[in-house]
């Protein structure tokens, strides 16, 4: 009972530091509650501008008096077709064009009644993200003109226009709503991590690093509690913020939802209470592991500058091994269960899916979080210990 009530009373001191600091309830306020709201208003903004764009049915022709037939078909398709501007080039690579430009060469309908095929060119810039995503339209649209062509062609030859298609082919996408819709939101797991790390990363350095540079930590170790008992109360406040940092986050995905201005994404993001507890279940023991591991590397630093210093390998690779899922074309593997951060951003990646967690799957994170946290707080109170002794 002494044993808690003094890991009580130092996590009370301490959180209540915490919570007083402003430094460290504005990464709180920030990361856990407005951080989620804000990147799903973005990227439902970006969204919400294609779909808009795309619903314009506008094409952009250069040359548009050498092809009346092609003009013809294209307004045929309810489409708006409009004169490029003559310096298109210059208005694709400044991004101020964001559709491509068809040319159509001064010898097309010639070519045309020759049975020949002029070449129509379709100008779009690679880095100019708008009319990249429009130029699959507008090359469909183009190979509608040439089947519809090469139909009345076979038909006034009396052959029919079926003879061109050997099989048909229809598409079936095995993919669910949810998991589409992963590919637009799959960066919030990444974030929610990282905004877990942040809120951990001043309440930990102040406690250890920071007390040591105001010199309130030698005192502190002089009592006669157990150094693991000090390091508990210490610890549990860390994890506390970082626990917190991480609920907020969940829950602000919640209205979050409400402020999506497009209404396929919206329909497509599903985020309620299951997410948020499987989202909590794979978080909590991540952000007590990652308080740990704060701890450990501020505690042999003399003040929080170093601490900061020494803290960023840390952050570097929480920041990273997420990214390895960029690079793994083959999908999942089991060893990415046993990286910490790798498994998380995995395993809640497939809670936006929709897909179900085994046991198992919680199961190892868990454990790989529990043996990080129980080796990194031994070497916290060890050195405290040792700091006791001197």
């Amino acid at each position: 009972m002494k044993f808690l009530r003094v890991a009580g009373t130092v996590f009370r001191k301490e959180i209540t530091d915490s919570l007083r600091d402003k430094r460290t309830m504005l990464v709180v306020l920030v990361s856990g509650v407005l951080l989620g709201p804000l990147m799903l208003i973005a990227l439902s903004s970006l969204v919400a501008s294609l779909e808009s764009h795309a619903e314009k049915r506008e094409v952009f022709v250069s040359g548009l008096a050498h092809g009346p037939s092609l003009q013809n078909f294209l307004e045929r398709q309810t489409w708006l077709v409009r004169e490029a501007p003559a310096d298109f080039e210059a208005l694709l690579r400044s991004s101020k064009l964001g559709d491509p430009v068809v040319l159509v060469p001064t010898d097309f309908e010639v070519a045309i009644e020759r049975g020949e095929a002029p070449v129509v060119e379709v100008v779009s810039d690679s880095a100019n993200r708008q009319s990249s995503s429009a130029l699959p339209r507008v090359l469909q649209l183009l190979n509608g003109f040439n089947r519809e062509r090469a139909g009345l062609t076979l038909a006034t030859r009396g052959v029919s226009g079926a003879v061109l298609e050997s099989m048909q082919v229809q598409e079936r996408d095995l993919a669910s709503t949810q998991t589409r819709s992963a590919q637009l939101t799959g960066m919030l797991p990444f974030l929610v991590m990282l905004a877990v790390l942040y809120g951990a990363l001043n309440a930990a350095m102040d406690t250890t690093a920071g007390e040591r540079e105001r010199g309130s930590l030698e005192p502190l170790v002089m009592n006669p509690a157990h150094a693991l008992v000090l390091v508990l109360g210490k610890w549990g406040a860390v994890a506390s913020v970082g626990m917190l940092v991480a609920l907020l986050n969940c829950l602000s995905f919640i209205p979050a939802q409400w402020l999506l201005r497009s209404d396929a994404l919206q329909a497509m993001f599903q985020f309620g209470s299951r997410e948020v507890v499987l989202f909590l279940l794979l978080l909590l023991p991540f952000a007590a592991a990652l308080s740990a591991l704060l701890m450990a590397i501020s505690i042999v630093c003399k003040s929080v500058k170093e601490a900061q210093a020494s803290a960023t390998f840390l952050v570097l690779a929480i920041s990273l091994l997420p990214l390895m899922t960029l690079f793994n074309q083959s999908g999942e593997a089991p060893w990415h269960l046993w990286v910490p951060a790798l498994a998380q951003n995995t395993l809640m990646t497939r809670v936006i899916k929709g897909e179900d967690l085994t046991l198992l799957q919680f199961g190892v994170p868990f454990l790989v979080c529990v043996i990080l946290t129980a080796a990194a707080l031994w070497f916290v109170s060890h050195h405290l210990r040792r700091t006791a002794v001197k």
